[in-house]
């Protein structure tokens, strides 16, 4: 039997709701400058990116919990080459598990030399502490906020 190929191209753009959990997730960031969490009743972690449910006991969160703004590199990757509707590299983006919170959250990295790329990564260890920045005009987005190396 010939097993064949196809060469495709997907370019989908959408927009849906976040609903009342995200929401109000991404309005504190554009009108505060501040990251929150949930947390879950049952189990009492603090679930960043805010969830409404707790994704181990199903049960629906409660209380707004104020996480970060320091946290430490839970993993990260260096991107080198460029992808279709991403920055131009070299960047880097990663999880940090903020201050007060028991998931971590994604973003980008700033303030680091990424030429270098065994040095990179050796800046960007897991367990490194960051501190959030955010944009001065922020839209309620996840790109109004990145990471920074906690200065010493």
């Amino acid at each position: 039997m010939e097993l064949l190929t196809r060469k495709e191209s997907w370019n989908i753009a959408y927009e849906h709701a976040l609903g009342e959990t995200a929401s109000w997730f991404y309005v504190q960031i554009r009108d505060h400058a501040k990251l929150y969490g949930r947390r879950d009743p049952k189990s009492g972690r603090v679930l960043v990116p805010p969830r409404s449910f707790s994704d181990q006991t199903l049960e629906p969160t409660t209380e707004w919990v104020e996480v970060g703004p320091a946290g430490r590199i839970e993993t990260f990757t260096i991107v080198y080459e460029q992808f279709k509707t991403l920055p131009p590299p070299p960047y880097a983006f990663g999880y940090v598990l903020l201050d007060r919170a028991d998931t971590a959250i994604g973003g980008f990295f700033r303030g680091i030399d990424l030429s270098d790329p065994a040095q990179a990564a050796q800046t960007l260890k897991v367990g490194v502490r960051v501190n959030t920045r955010f944009a001065e005009k922020r839209t309620g987005d996840i790109l109004d906020f990145w990471f920074e190396l906690e200065s010493k």
